[in-house]
């Protein structure tokens, strides 16, 4: 190299020649090296930008190659997931159609209802007896929950057989809406109209399934050139299917609640309710004595309130039955018919009367039982304006949904004071324990006698006809049992050393309770102290003091008739009818 002499800089042979200056080639570097430093330094930081650590913070970092991100895009939700949620969502715009069309024209038509009603009909005793024992009076939430996870369930698969198999989704929805059908023409008090419901449900949860899994995404092919304009149009497509899903749920949902809604507003029964003035009694009830009520923090109080009066039926919906709508006919095997409005009915003589109502479900020591004081007319007075046959021997009550019930004819026709009830506890009957009328009958359980929103009365024989739970096992006549109950102390409670008191009701409707023992583990059997009672057709409390010595202890109870009879230890279910034995439980002493 030689030294240029002006510049100083060398000066380099190419080919045979030199060059004279590199002056030019120099300042073109000194250009471009800052954009090259640039260029490295937003490559470092999208290094580290989408780079995973393998573990924890400190880990080392390791850059995915171009193609292997290229060719791993989003992940997309499983087409099956999406199928699925689109059958769900049909199936509640479905769902949501019937039952703003039941509202509109046919009330007695919810595809909900009369499907759970069907099922509730369907069931065999032990299931009935299952869900009593496992939930109580919630026993009608719990079907419901049930059903819809079951309908949700199917409506989920059939989604994913429509996108796998279509049309049979479809069919699977249809198929709901025909049983649907066969629910709502098979009840009893059915009406022409019944059925529509149904049928608008299936076929809008069919058509509204077709419709949303035509806009379900399928990924196209990634292109290598360009994957982020692949998984762009997959989002697209996704949110635009979510939407369409989204909306047909929203819709029937709304629906539904609209639905939900005008029926309120047209059952409002409550408002009629408040503004009923009940007669005053021709025949009130004695007061309540002043030692019927033992006054003991954990005892049933004597007289039952009314939203703590226990709820056992087979309807789930309350019926919407006004008082200016309400008609009783008694008919059958009598001289003459009799049909009687509301206003002739309240024209009667009433009677107030305590009588305690119990379930033939209760278990040994349960809670479905309780004492309230009913206001109504004799339903003896009613027959003998009929004049029954003397070849009689059961009345079939029906209630406004079709439920009947066979009561004994003497029940009704001797000294008893059976009521076609319209108060309960100095108020019009609530909705749920059978407004505006039901029947009360003492002695009897509620399976044989108790109808709720009742309208007929026939008067028939055992032979010729059957009441709703004689096909299902249990037996057509039901007298209550003689029974007593434990409530303090609880079950598996603590209780300290020394003197305690032992307390309870016992009940014997129609006969009378004559007296209260109670036994501490293997010791005699003591009398225990009884409260006044109100009448024979109530139940009574009773307390006994008791020697508390420390360790596991356990109380037994029974009770004598007034007619002798002495409560059976013999252990036996509630079905066919009702159960027997005593009451058991077992305290610590600590």
């Amino acid at each position: 190299m030689l030294p240029d002499p002006q510049s100083g800089h060398a000066s380099l042979p190419v080919s045979g020649r030199s060059i004279d200056s590199v002056t030019g080639l120099v300042s073109m570097c000194r250009t471009l090296r800052p954009a090259a430093d640039i260029a490295r330094a937003r490559r470092a930081k999208c290094d580290e930008a989408l780079t995973i650590p393998a573990s924890g913070p400190s880990a080392p970092r390791t850059r995915p190659s171009v193609g292997s991100m290229a060719d791993s895009p989003r992940r997309p939700l499983p087409g099956w997931l999406l199928s699925g949620g689109a059958g769900v969502a049909a199936a509640l715009f479905g769902a949501g159609l019937g039952e703003l069309s039941a509202a509109l024209f046919a009330q007695g038509g919810s595809p909900f209802t009369v499907i759970g009603s069907w099922l509730v009909d369907l069931a065999p005793p032990w299931a009935k007896d299952t869900a009593i024992a496992l939930f109580g009076t919630n026993n009608k939430t719990a079907l419901l929950v049930g059903i819809g996870i079951v309908l949700a369930s199917l409506a989920f698969g059939a989604g994913v057989l429509e996108w796998r198999r279509p049309p049979f989704g479809r069919v699977v929805l249809v198929g709901l809406g025909v049983v649907g059908f066969i629910a709502a023409t098979s009840r009893a008090n059915a009406t022409p109209l019944d059925w529509i419901p149904s049928a608008i449900a299936a076929g809008a949860a069919a058509s509204a399934l077709a419709v949303v899994l035509k806009r379900l995404p399928a990924r196209p092919p990634t292109r290598a050139d360009a994957p982020d304009e692949a998984d762009r149009a997959v989002d697209i497509d996704r949110r635009r299917f979510l939407g369409w899903a989204g909306g047909a749920a929203a819709i029937g949902a709304l629906a539904a609640l609209g639905g939900y809604a005008m029926q309120a507003g047209s059952r409002a029964v409550t408002a009629v309710r408040e503004a009923i003035s009940l007669p005053t009694p021709a025949t009130p009830a004695p007061p309540i004595p002043s030692g019927a009520d033992l006054g003991i923090n954990g005892l049933a109080p004597v007289v039952t309130p009314n939203d703590r009066f226990y709820r056992i039926d087979t309807a789930l919906r309350v019926p919407d039955l006004e008082p200016a709508d309400w008609s009783l006919r008694i008919h059958g095997m009598v001289d003459r018919e009799v049909t009687l409005t509301w206003d002739e009915l309240l024209a009667l003589p009433m009677v107030e009367h305590a009588v305690t109502l119990a379930c033939v479900s209760n278990e040994v020591g349960g809670s479905l039982i309780g004492n309230a004081v009913w206001l109504g007319a004799p339903i003896r007075d009613l027959l003998a304006e009929a004049g029954p046959s003397a070849d009689a021997d059961m009345v079939l009550s029906r209630s406004v949904d079709g439920w009947t019930a066979s009561t004994p004819i003497e029940a009704l026709t001797d000294d008893r004071q059976s009521l076609l009830a319209v108060g309960m506890n100095g108020e019009p009957l609530p909705a749920e324990h059978g407004f505006p009328v039901r029947m009360v009958v003492p002695g009897l359980y509620g399976y044989v006698s108790a109808t709720k929103w009742v309208t007929e009365l026939e008067v028939t024989r055992f032979d010729r006809a059957q009441a709703y739970w004689t096909p299902r096992g249990w037996s057509e006549r039901g007298p209550i049992k003689l029974h007593s109950r434990i409530d303090v102390p609880r079950y598996g409670s603590t209780v300290s050393p020394g003197t305690q008191v032992a307390a309870g009701v016992a009940w014997h409707q129609h006969t009378g309770v004559a007296g209260v023992e109670v036994q501490v583990d293997d010791g005699p059997w003591e009398q225990a102290e009884l409260a006044t009672a109100i009448s024979d057709d109530t139940w009574v409390q009773w307390r006994h003091e008791w020697q508390a010595e420390p360790g596991s202890r356990v109380l037994r109870v029974r009770a004598t008739g007034a007619d002798g009879e002495v409560q059976t230890e013999e252990r036996t279910t509630v079905a066919p009818d009702g159960a027997t034995g005593h009451h058991i439980i077992t305290v610590q002493v600590a």
